[in-house]
């Protein structure tokens, strides 16, 4: 076998492992678009899959690659990364989501990959080789993305009662049922439309260190953009349901006019993170919206120790993905 073609060989599976990622982060975070409606009993478990995956697959009309711009070409050095590093990036990010995933811990897809980059590229070259702007303008969002769900969850179910404080409960209950429909669709289009992007953009960062792409193009190839987002929507049908009844039910008990105000806070949240190109977590996002909603009512209303938990998995993401990826990347040198 000729170089180039080793190459191609080592391309092609790197090109599938990164979709498996994809397929796996719709699989893991389908409790971020679902939990909600399916614990408020407005739709079925496999009916709010397909729902949910469907509005993932919608929001490849709806929104600009920023975020893939900004995983393909702003966090890392140009010229630095190679096949080895995408390695271990994606394995890295992969074997936190297994392990997050098996133990229902509701952690970032999104971060892991940023930590598996972050750990590959430092085991390569050094923490010098990473770009700071992007580096931690993802790491201001950790904080940003559930506060601001946080924010305007709560600021959403406080306006909402104020508005319907007259009305009998029962007609509040039937009318949220239906607009939760809305919100949960608006949300699950946040969801593909900011992490889809995410494995765009490693997959347009491998093909440009390997030469197989333009490093002056506007956009990957269309091929690229419509596979990853046809990855996590597939992902997103098979559903993540040992996350869906952490999210849905542990943090706190949710109405469906609860329901409607964390998932339209988190969709808010989702879509401007996404305009700016930031790679946010929908994880964050959504736990920090229905946060949000169940303090609203009494702070004995959100079950702090879960949710501090959540936390926890969220600090060590980054550095955890990040130190497998430097191992990953490693092992990758005596292999190919």
């Amino acid at each position: 076998m000729t170089t180039v073609q080793a190459s191609l060989w080592v391309v092609i599976m790197l090109i599938v492992l990164a979709i498996a990622f994809d397929f796996m982060n719709g699989f893991h975070d389908a409790a971020n678009s679902i939990a909600t409606v399916v614990s408020t009993g407005v739709l079925k478990p496999t009916t709010a899959v397909v729902f949910a995956a469907f509005f993932n697959l919608v929001a490849i009309f709806v929104f600009h690659l920023s975020v893939a711009a900004t995983v393909g070409k702003g966090i890392v050095q140009p010229g630095v990364v190679d096949t080895h590093v995408v390695f271990g990036a994606l394995i890295g990010a992969t074997a936190w989501n297994i392990v997050t995933w098996y133990y229902g811990i509701p952690s970032s897809s999104s971060h892991a990959l940023i930590g598996g980059i972050v750990g590959a590229v430092i085991a390569k070259a050094g923490a010098g080789s990473l770009i700071g702007a992007g580096i931690w303008k993802t790491v201001l969002f950790i904080f940003v993305s559930p506060l601001l769900g946080f924010l305007l969850g709560s600021l959403m179910m406080v306006l909402v009662s104020w508005l319907f404080r007259r009305s009998r409960p029962s007609k509040v209950d039937r009318w949220f049922r239906r607009l939760q429909l809305v919100s949960a669709g608006a949300y699950s289009l946040g969801h593909g439309g900011n992490d889809a992007q995410k494995t765009i953009g490693i997959i347009w960062m491998l093909l440009i260190a390997t030469g197989h792409w333009d490093a002056g193009a506007a956009s990957p190839p269309y091929w690229v953009i419509g596979v990853c987002y046809t990855a996590i929507a597939a992902g997103t049908m098979f559903g993540g349901w040992r996350i869906v009844k952490t999210m849905g039910q542990k943090i706190t008990k949710l109405k469906p006019v609860g329901g409607f105000c964390a998932e339209t806070g988190g969709a808010i949240t989702l879509f401007l993170a996404t305009a700016l190109g930031v790679p946010v977590s929908t994880t964050h996002t959504i736990t920090g919206a229905i946060v949000g909603v169940g303090s609203t009512q009494r702070a004995s209303a959100v079950r702090w120790g879960v949710a501090g938990n959540i936390v926890w998995a969220w600090i060590f993401t980054i550095p955890a993905s990040a130190f497998v990826a430097a191992i990953a990347y490693w092992a990758s040198l005596q292999v190919f």
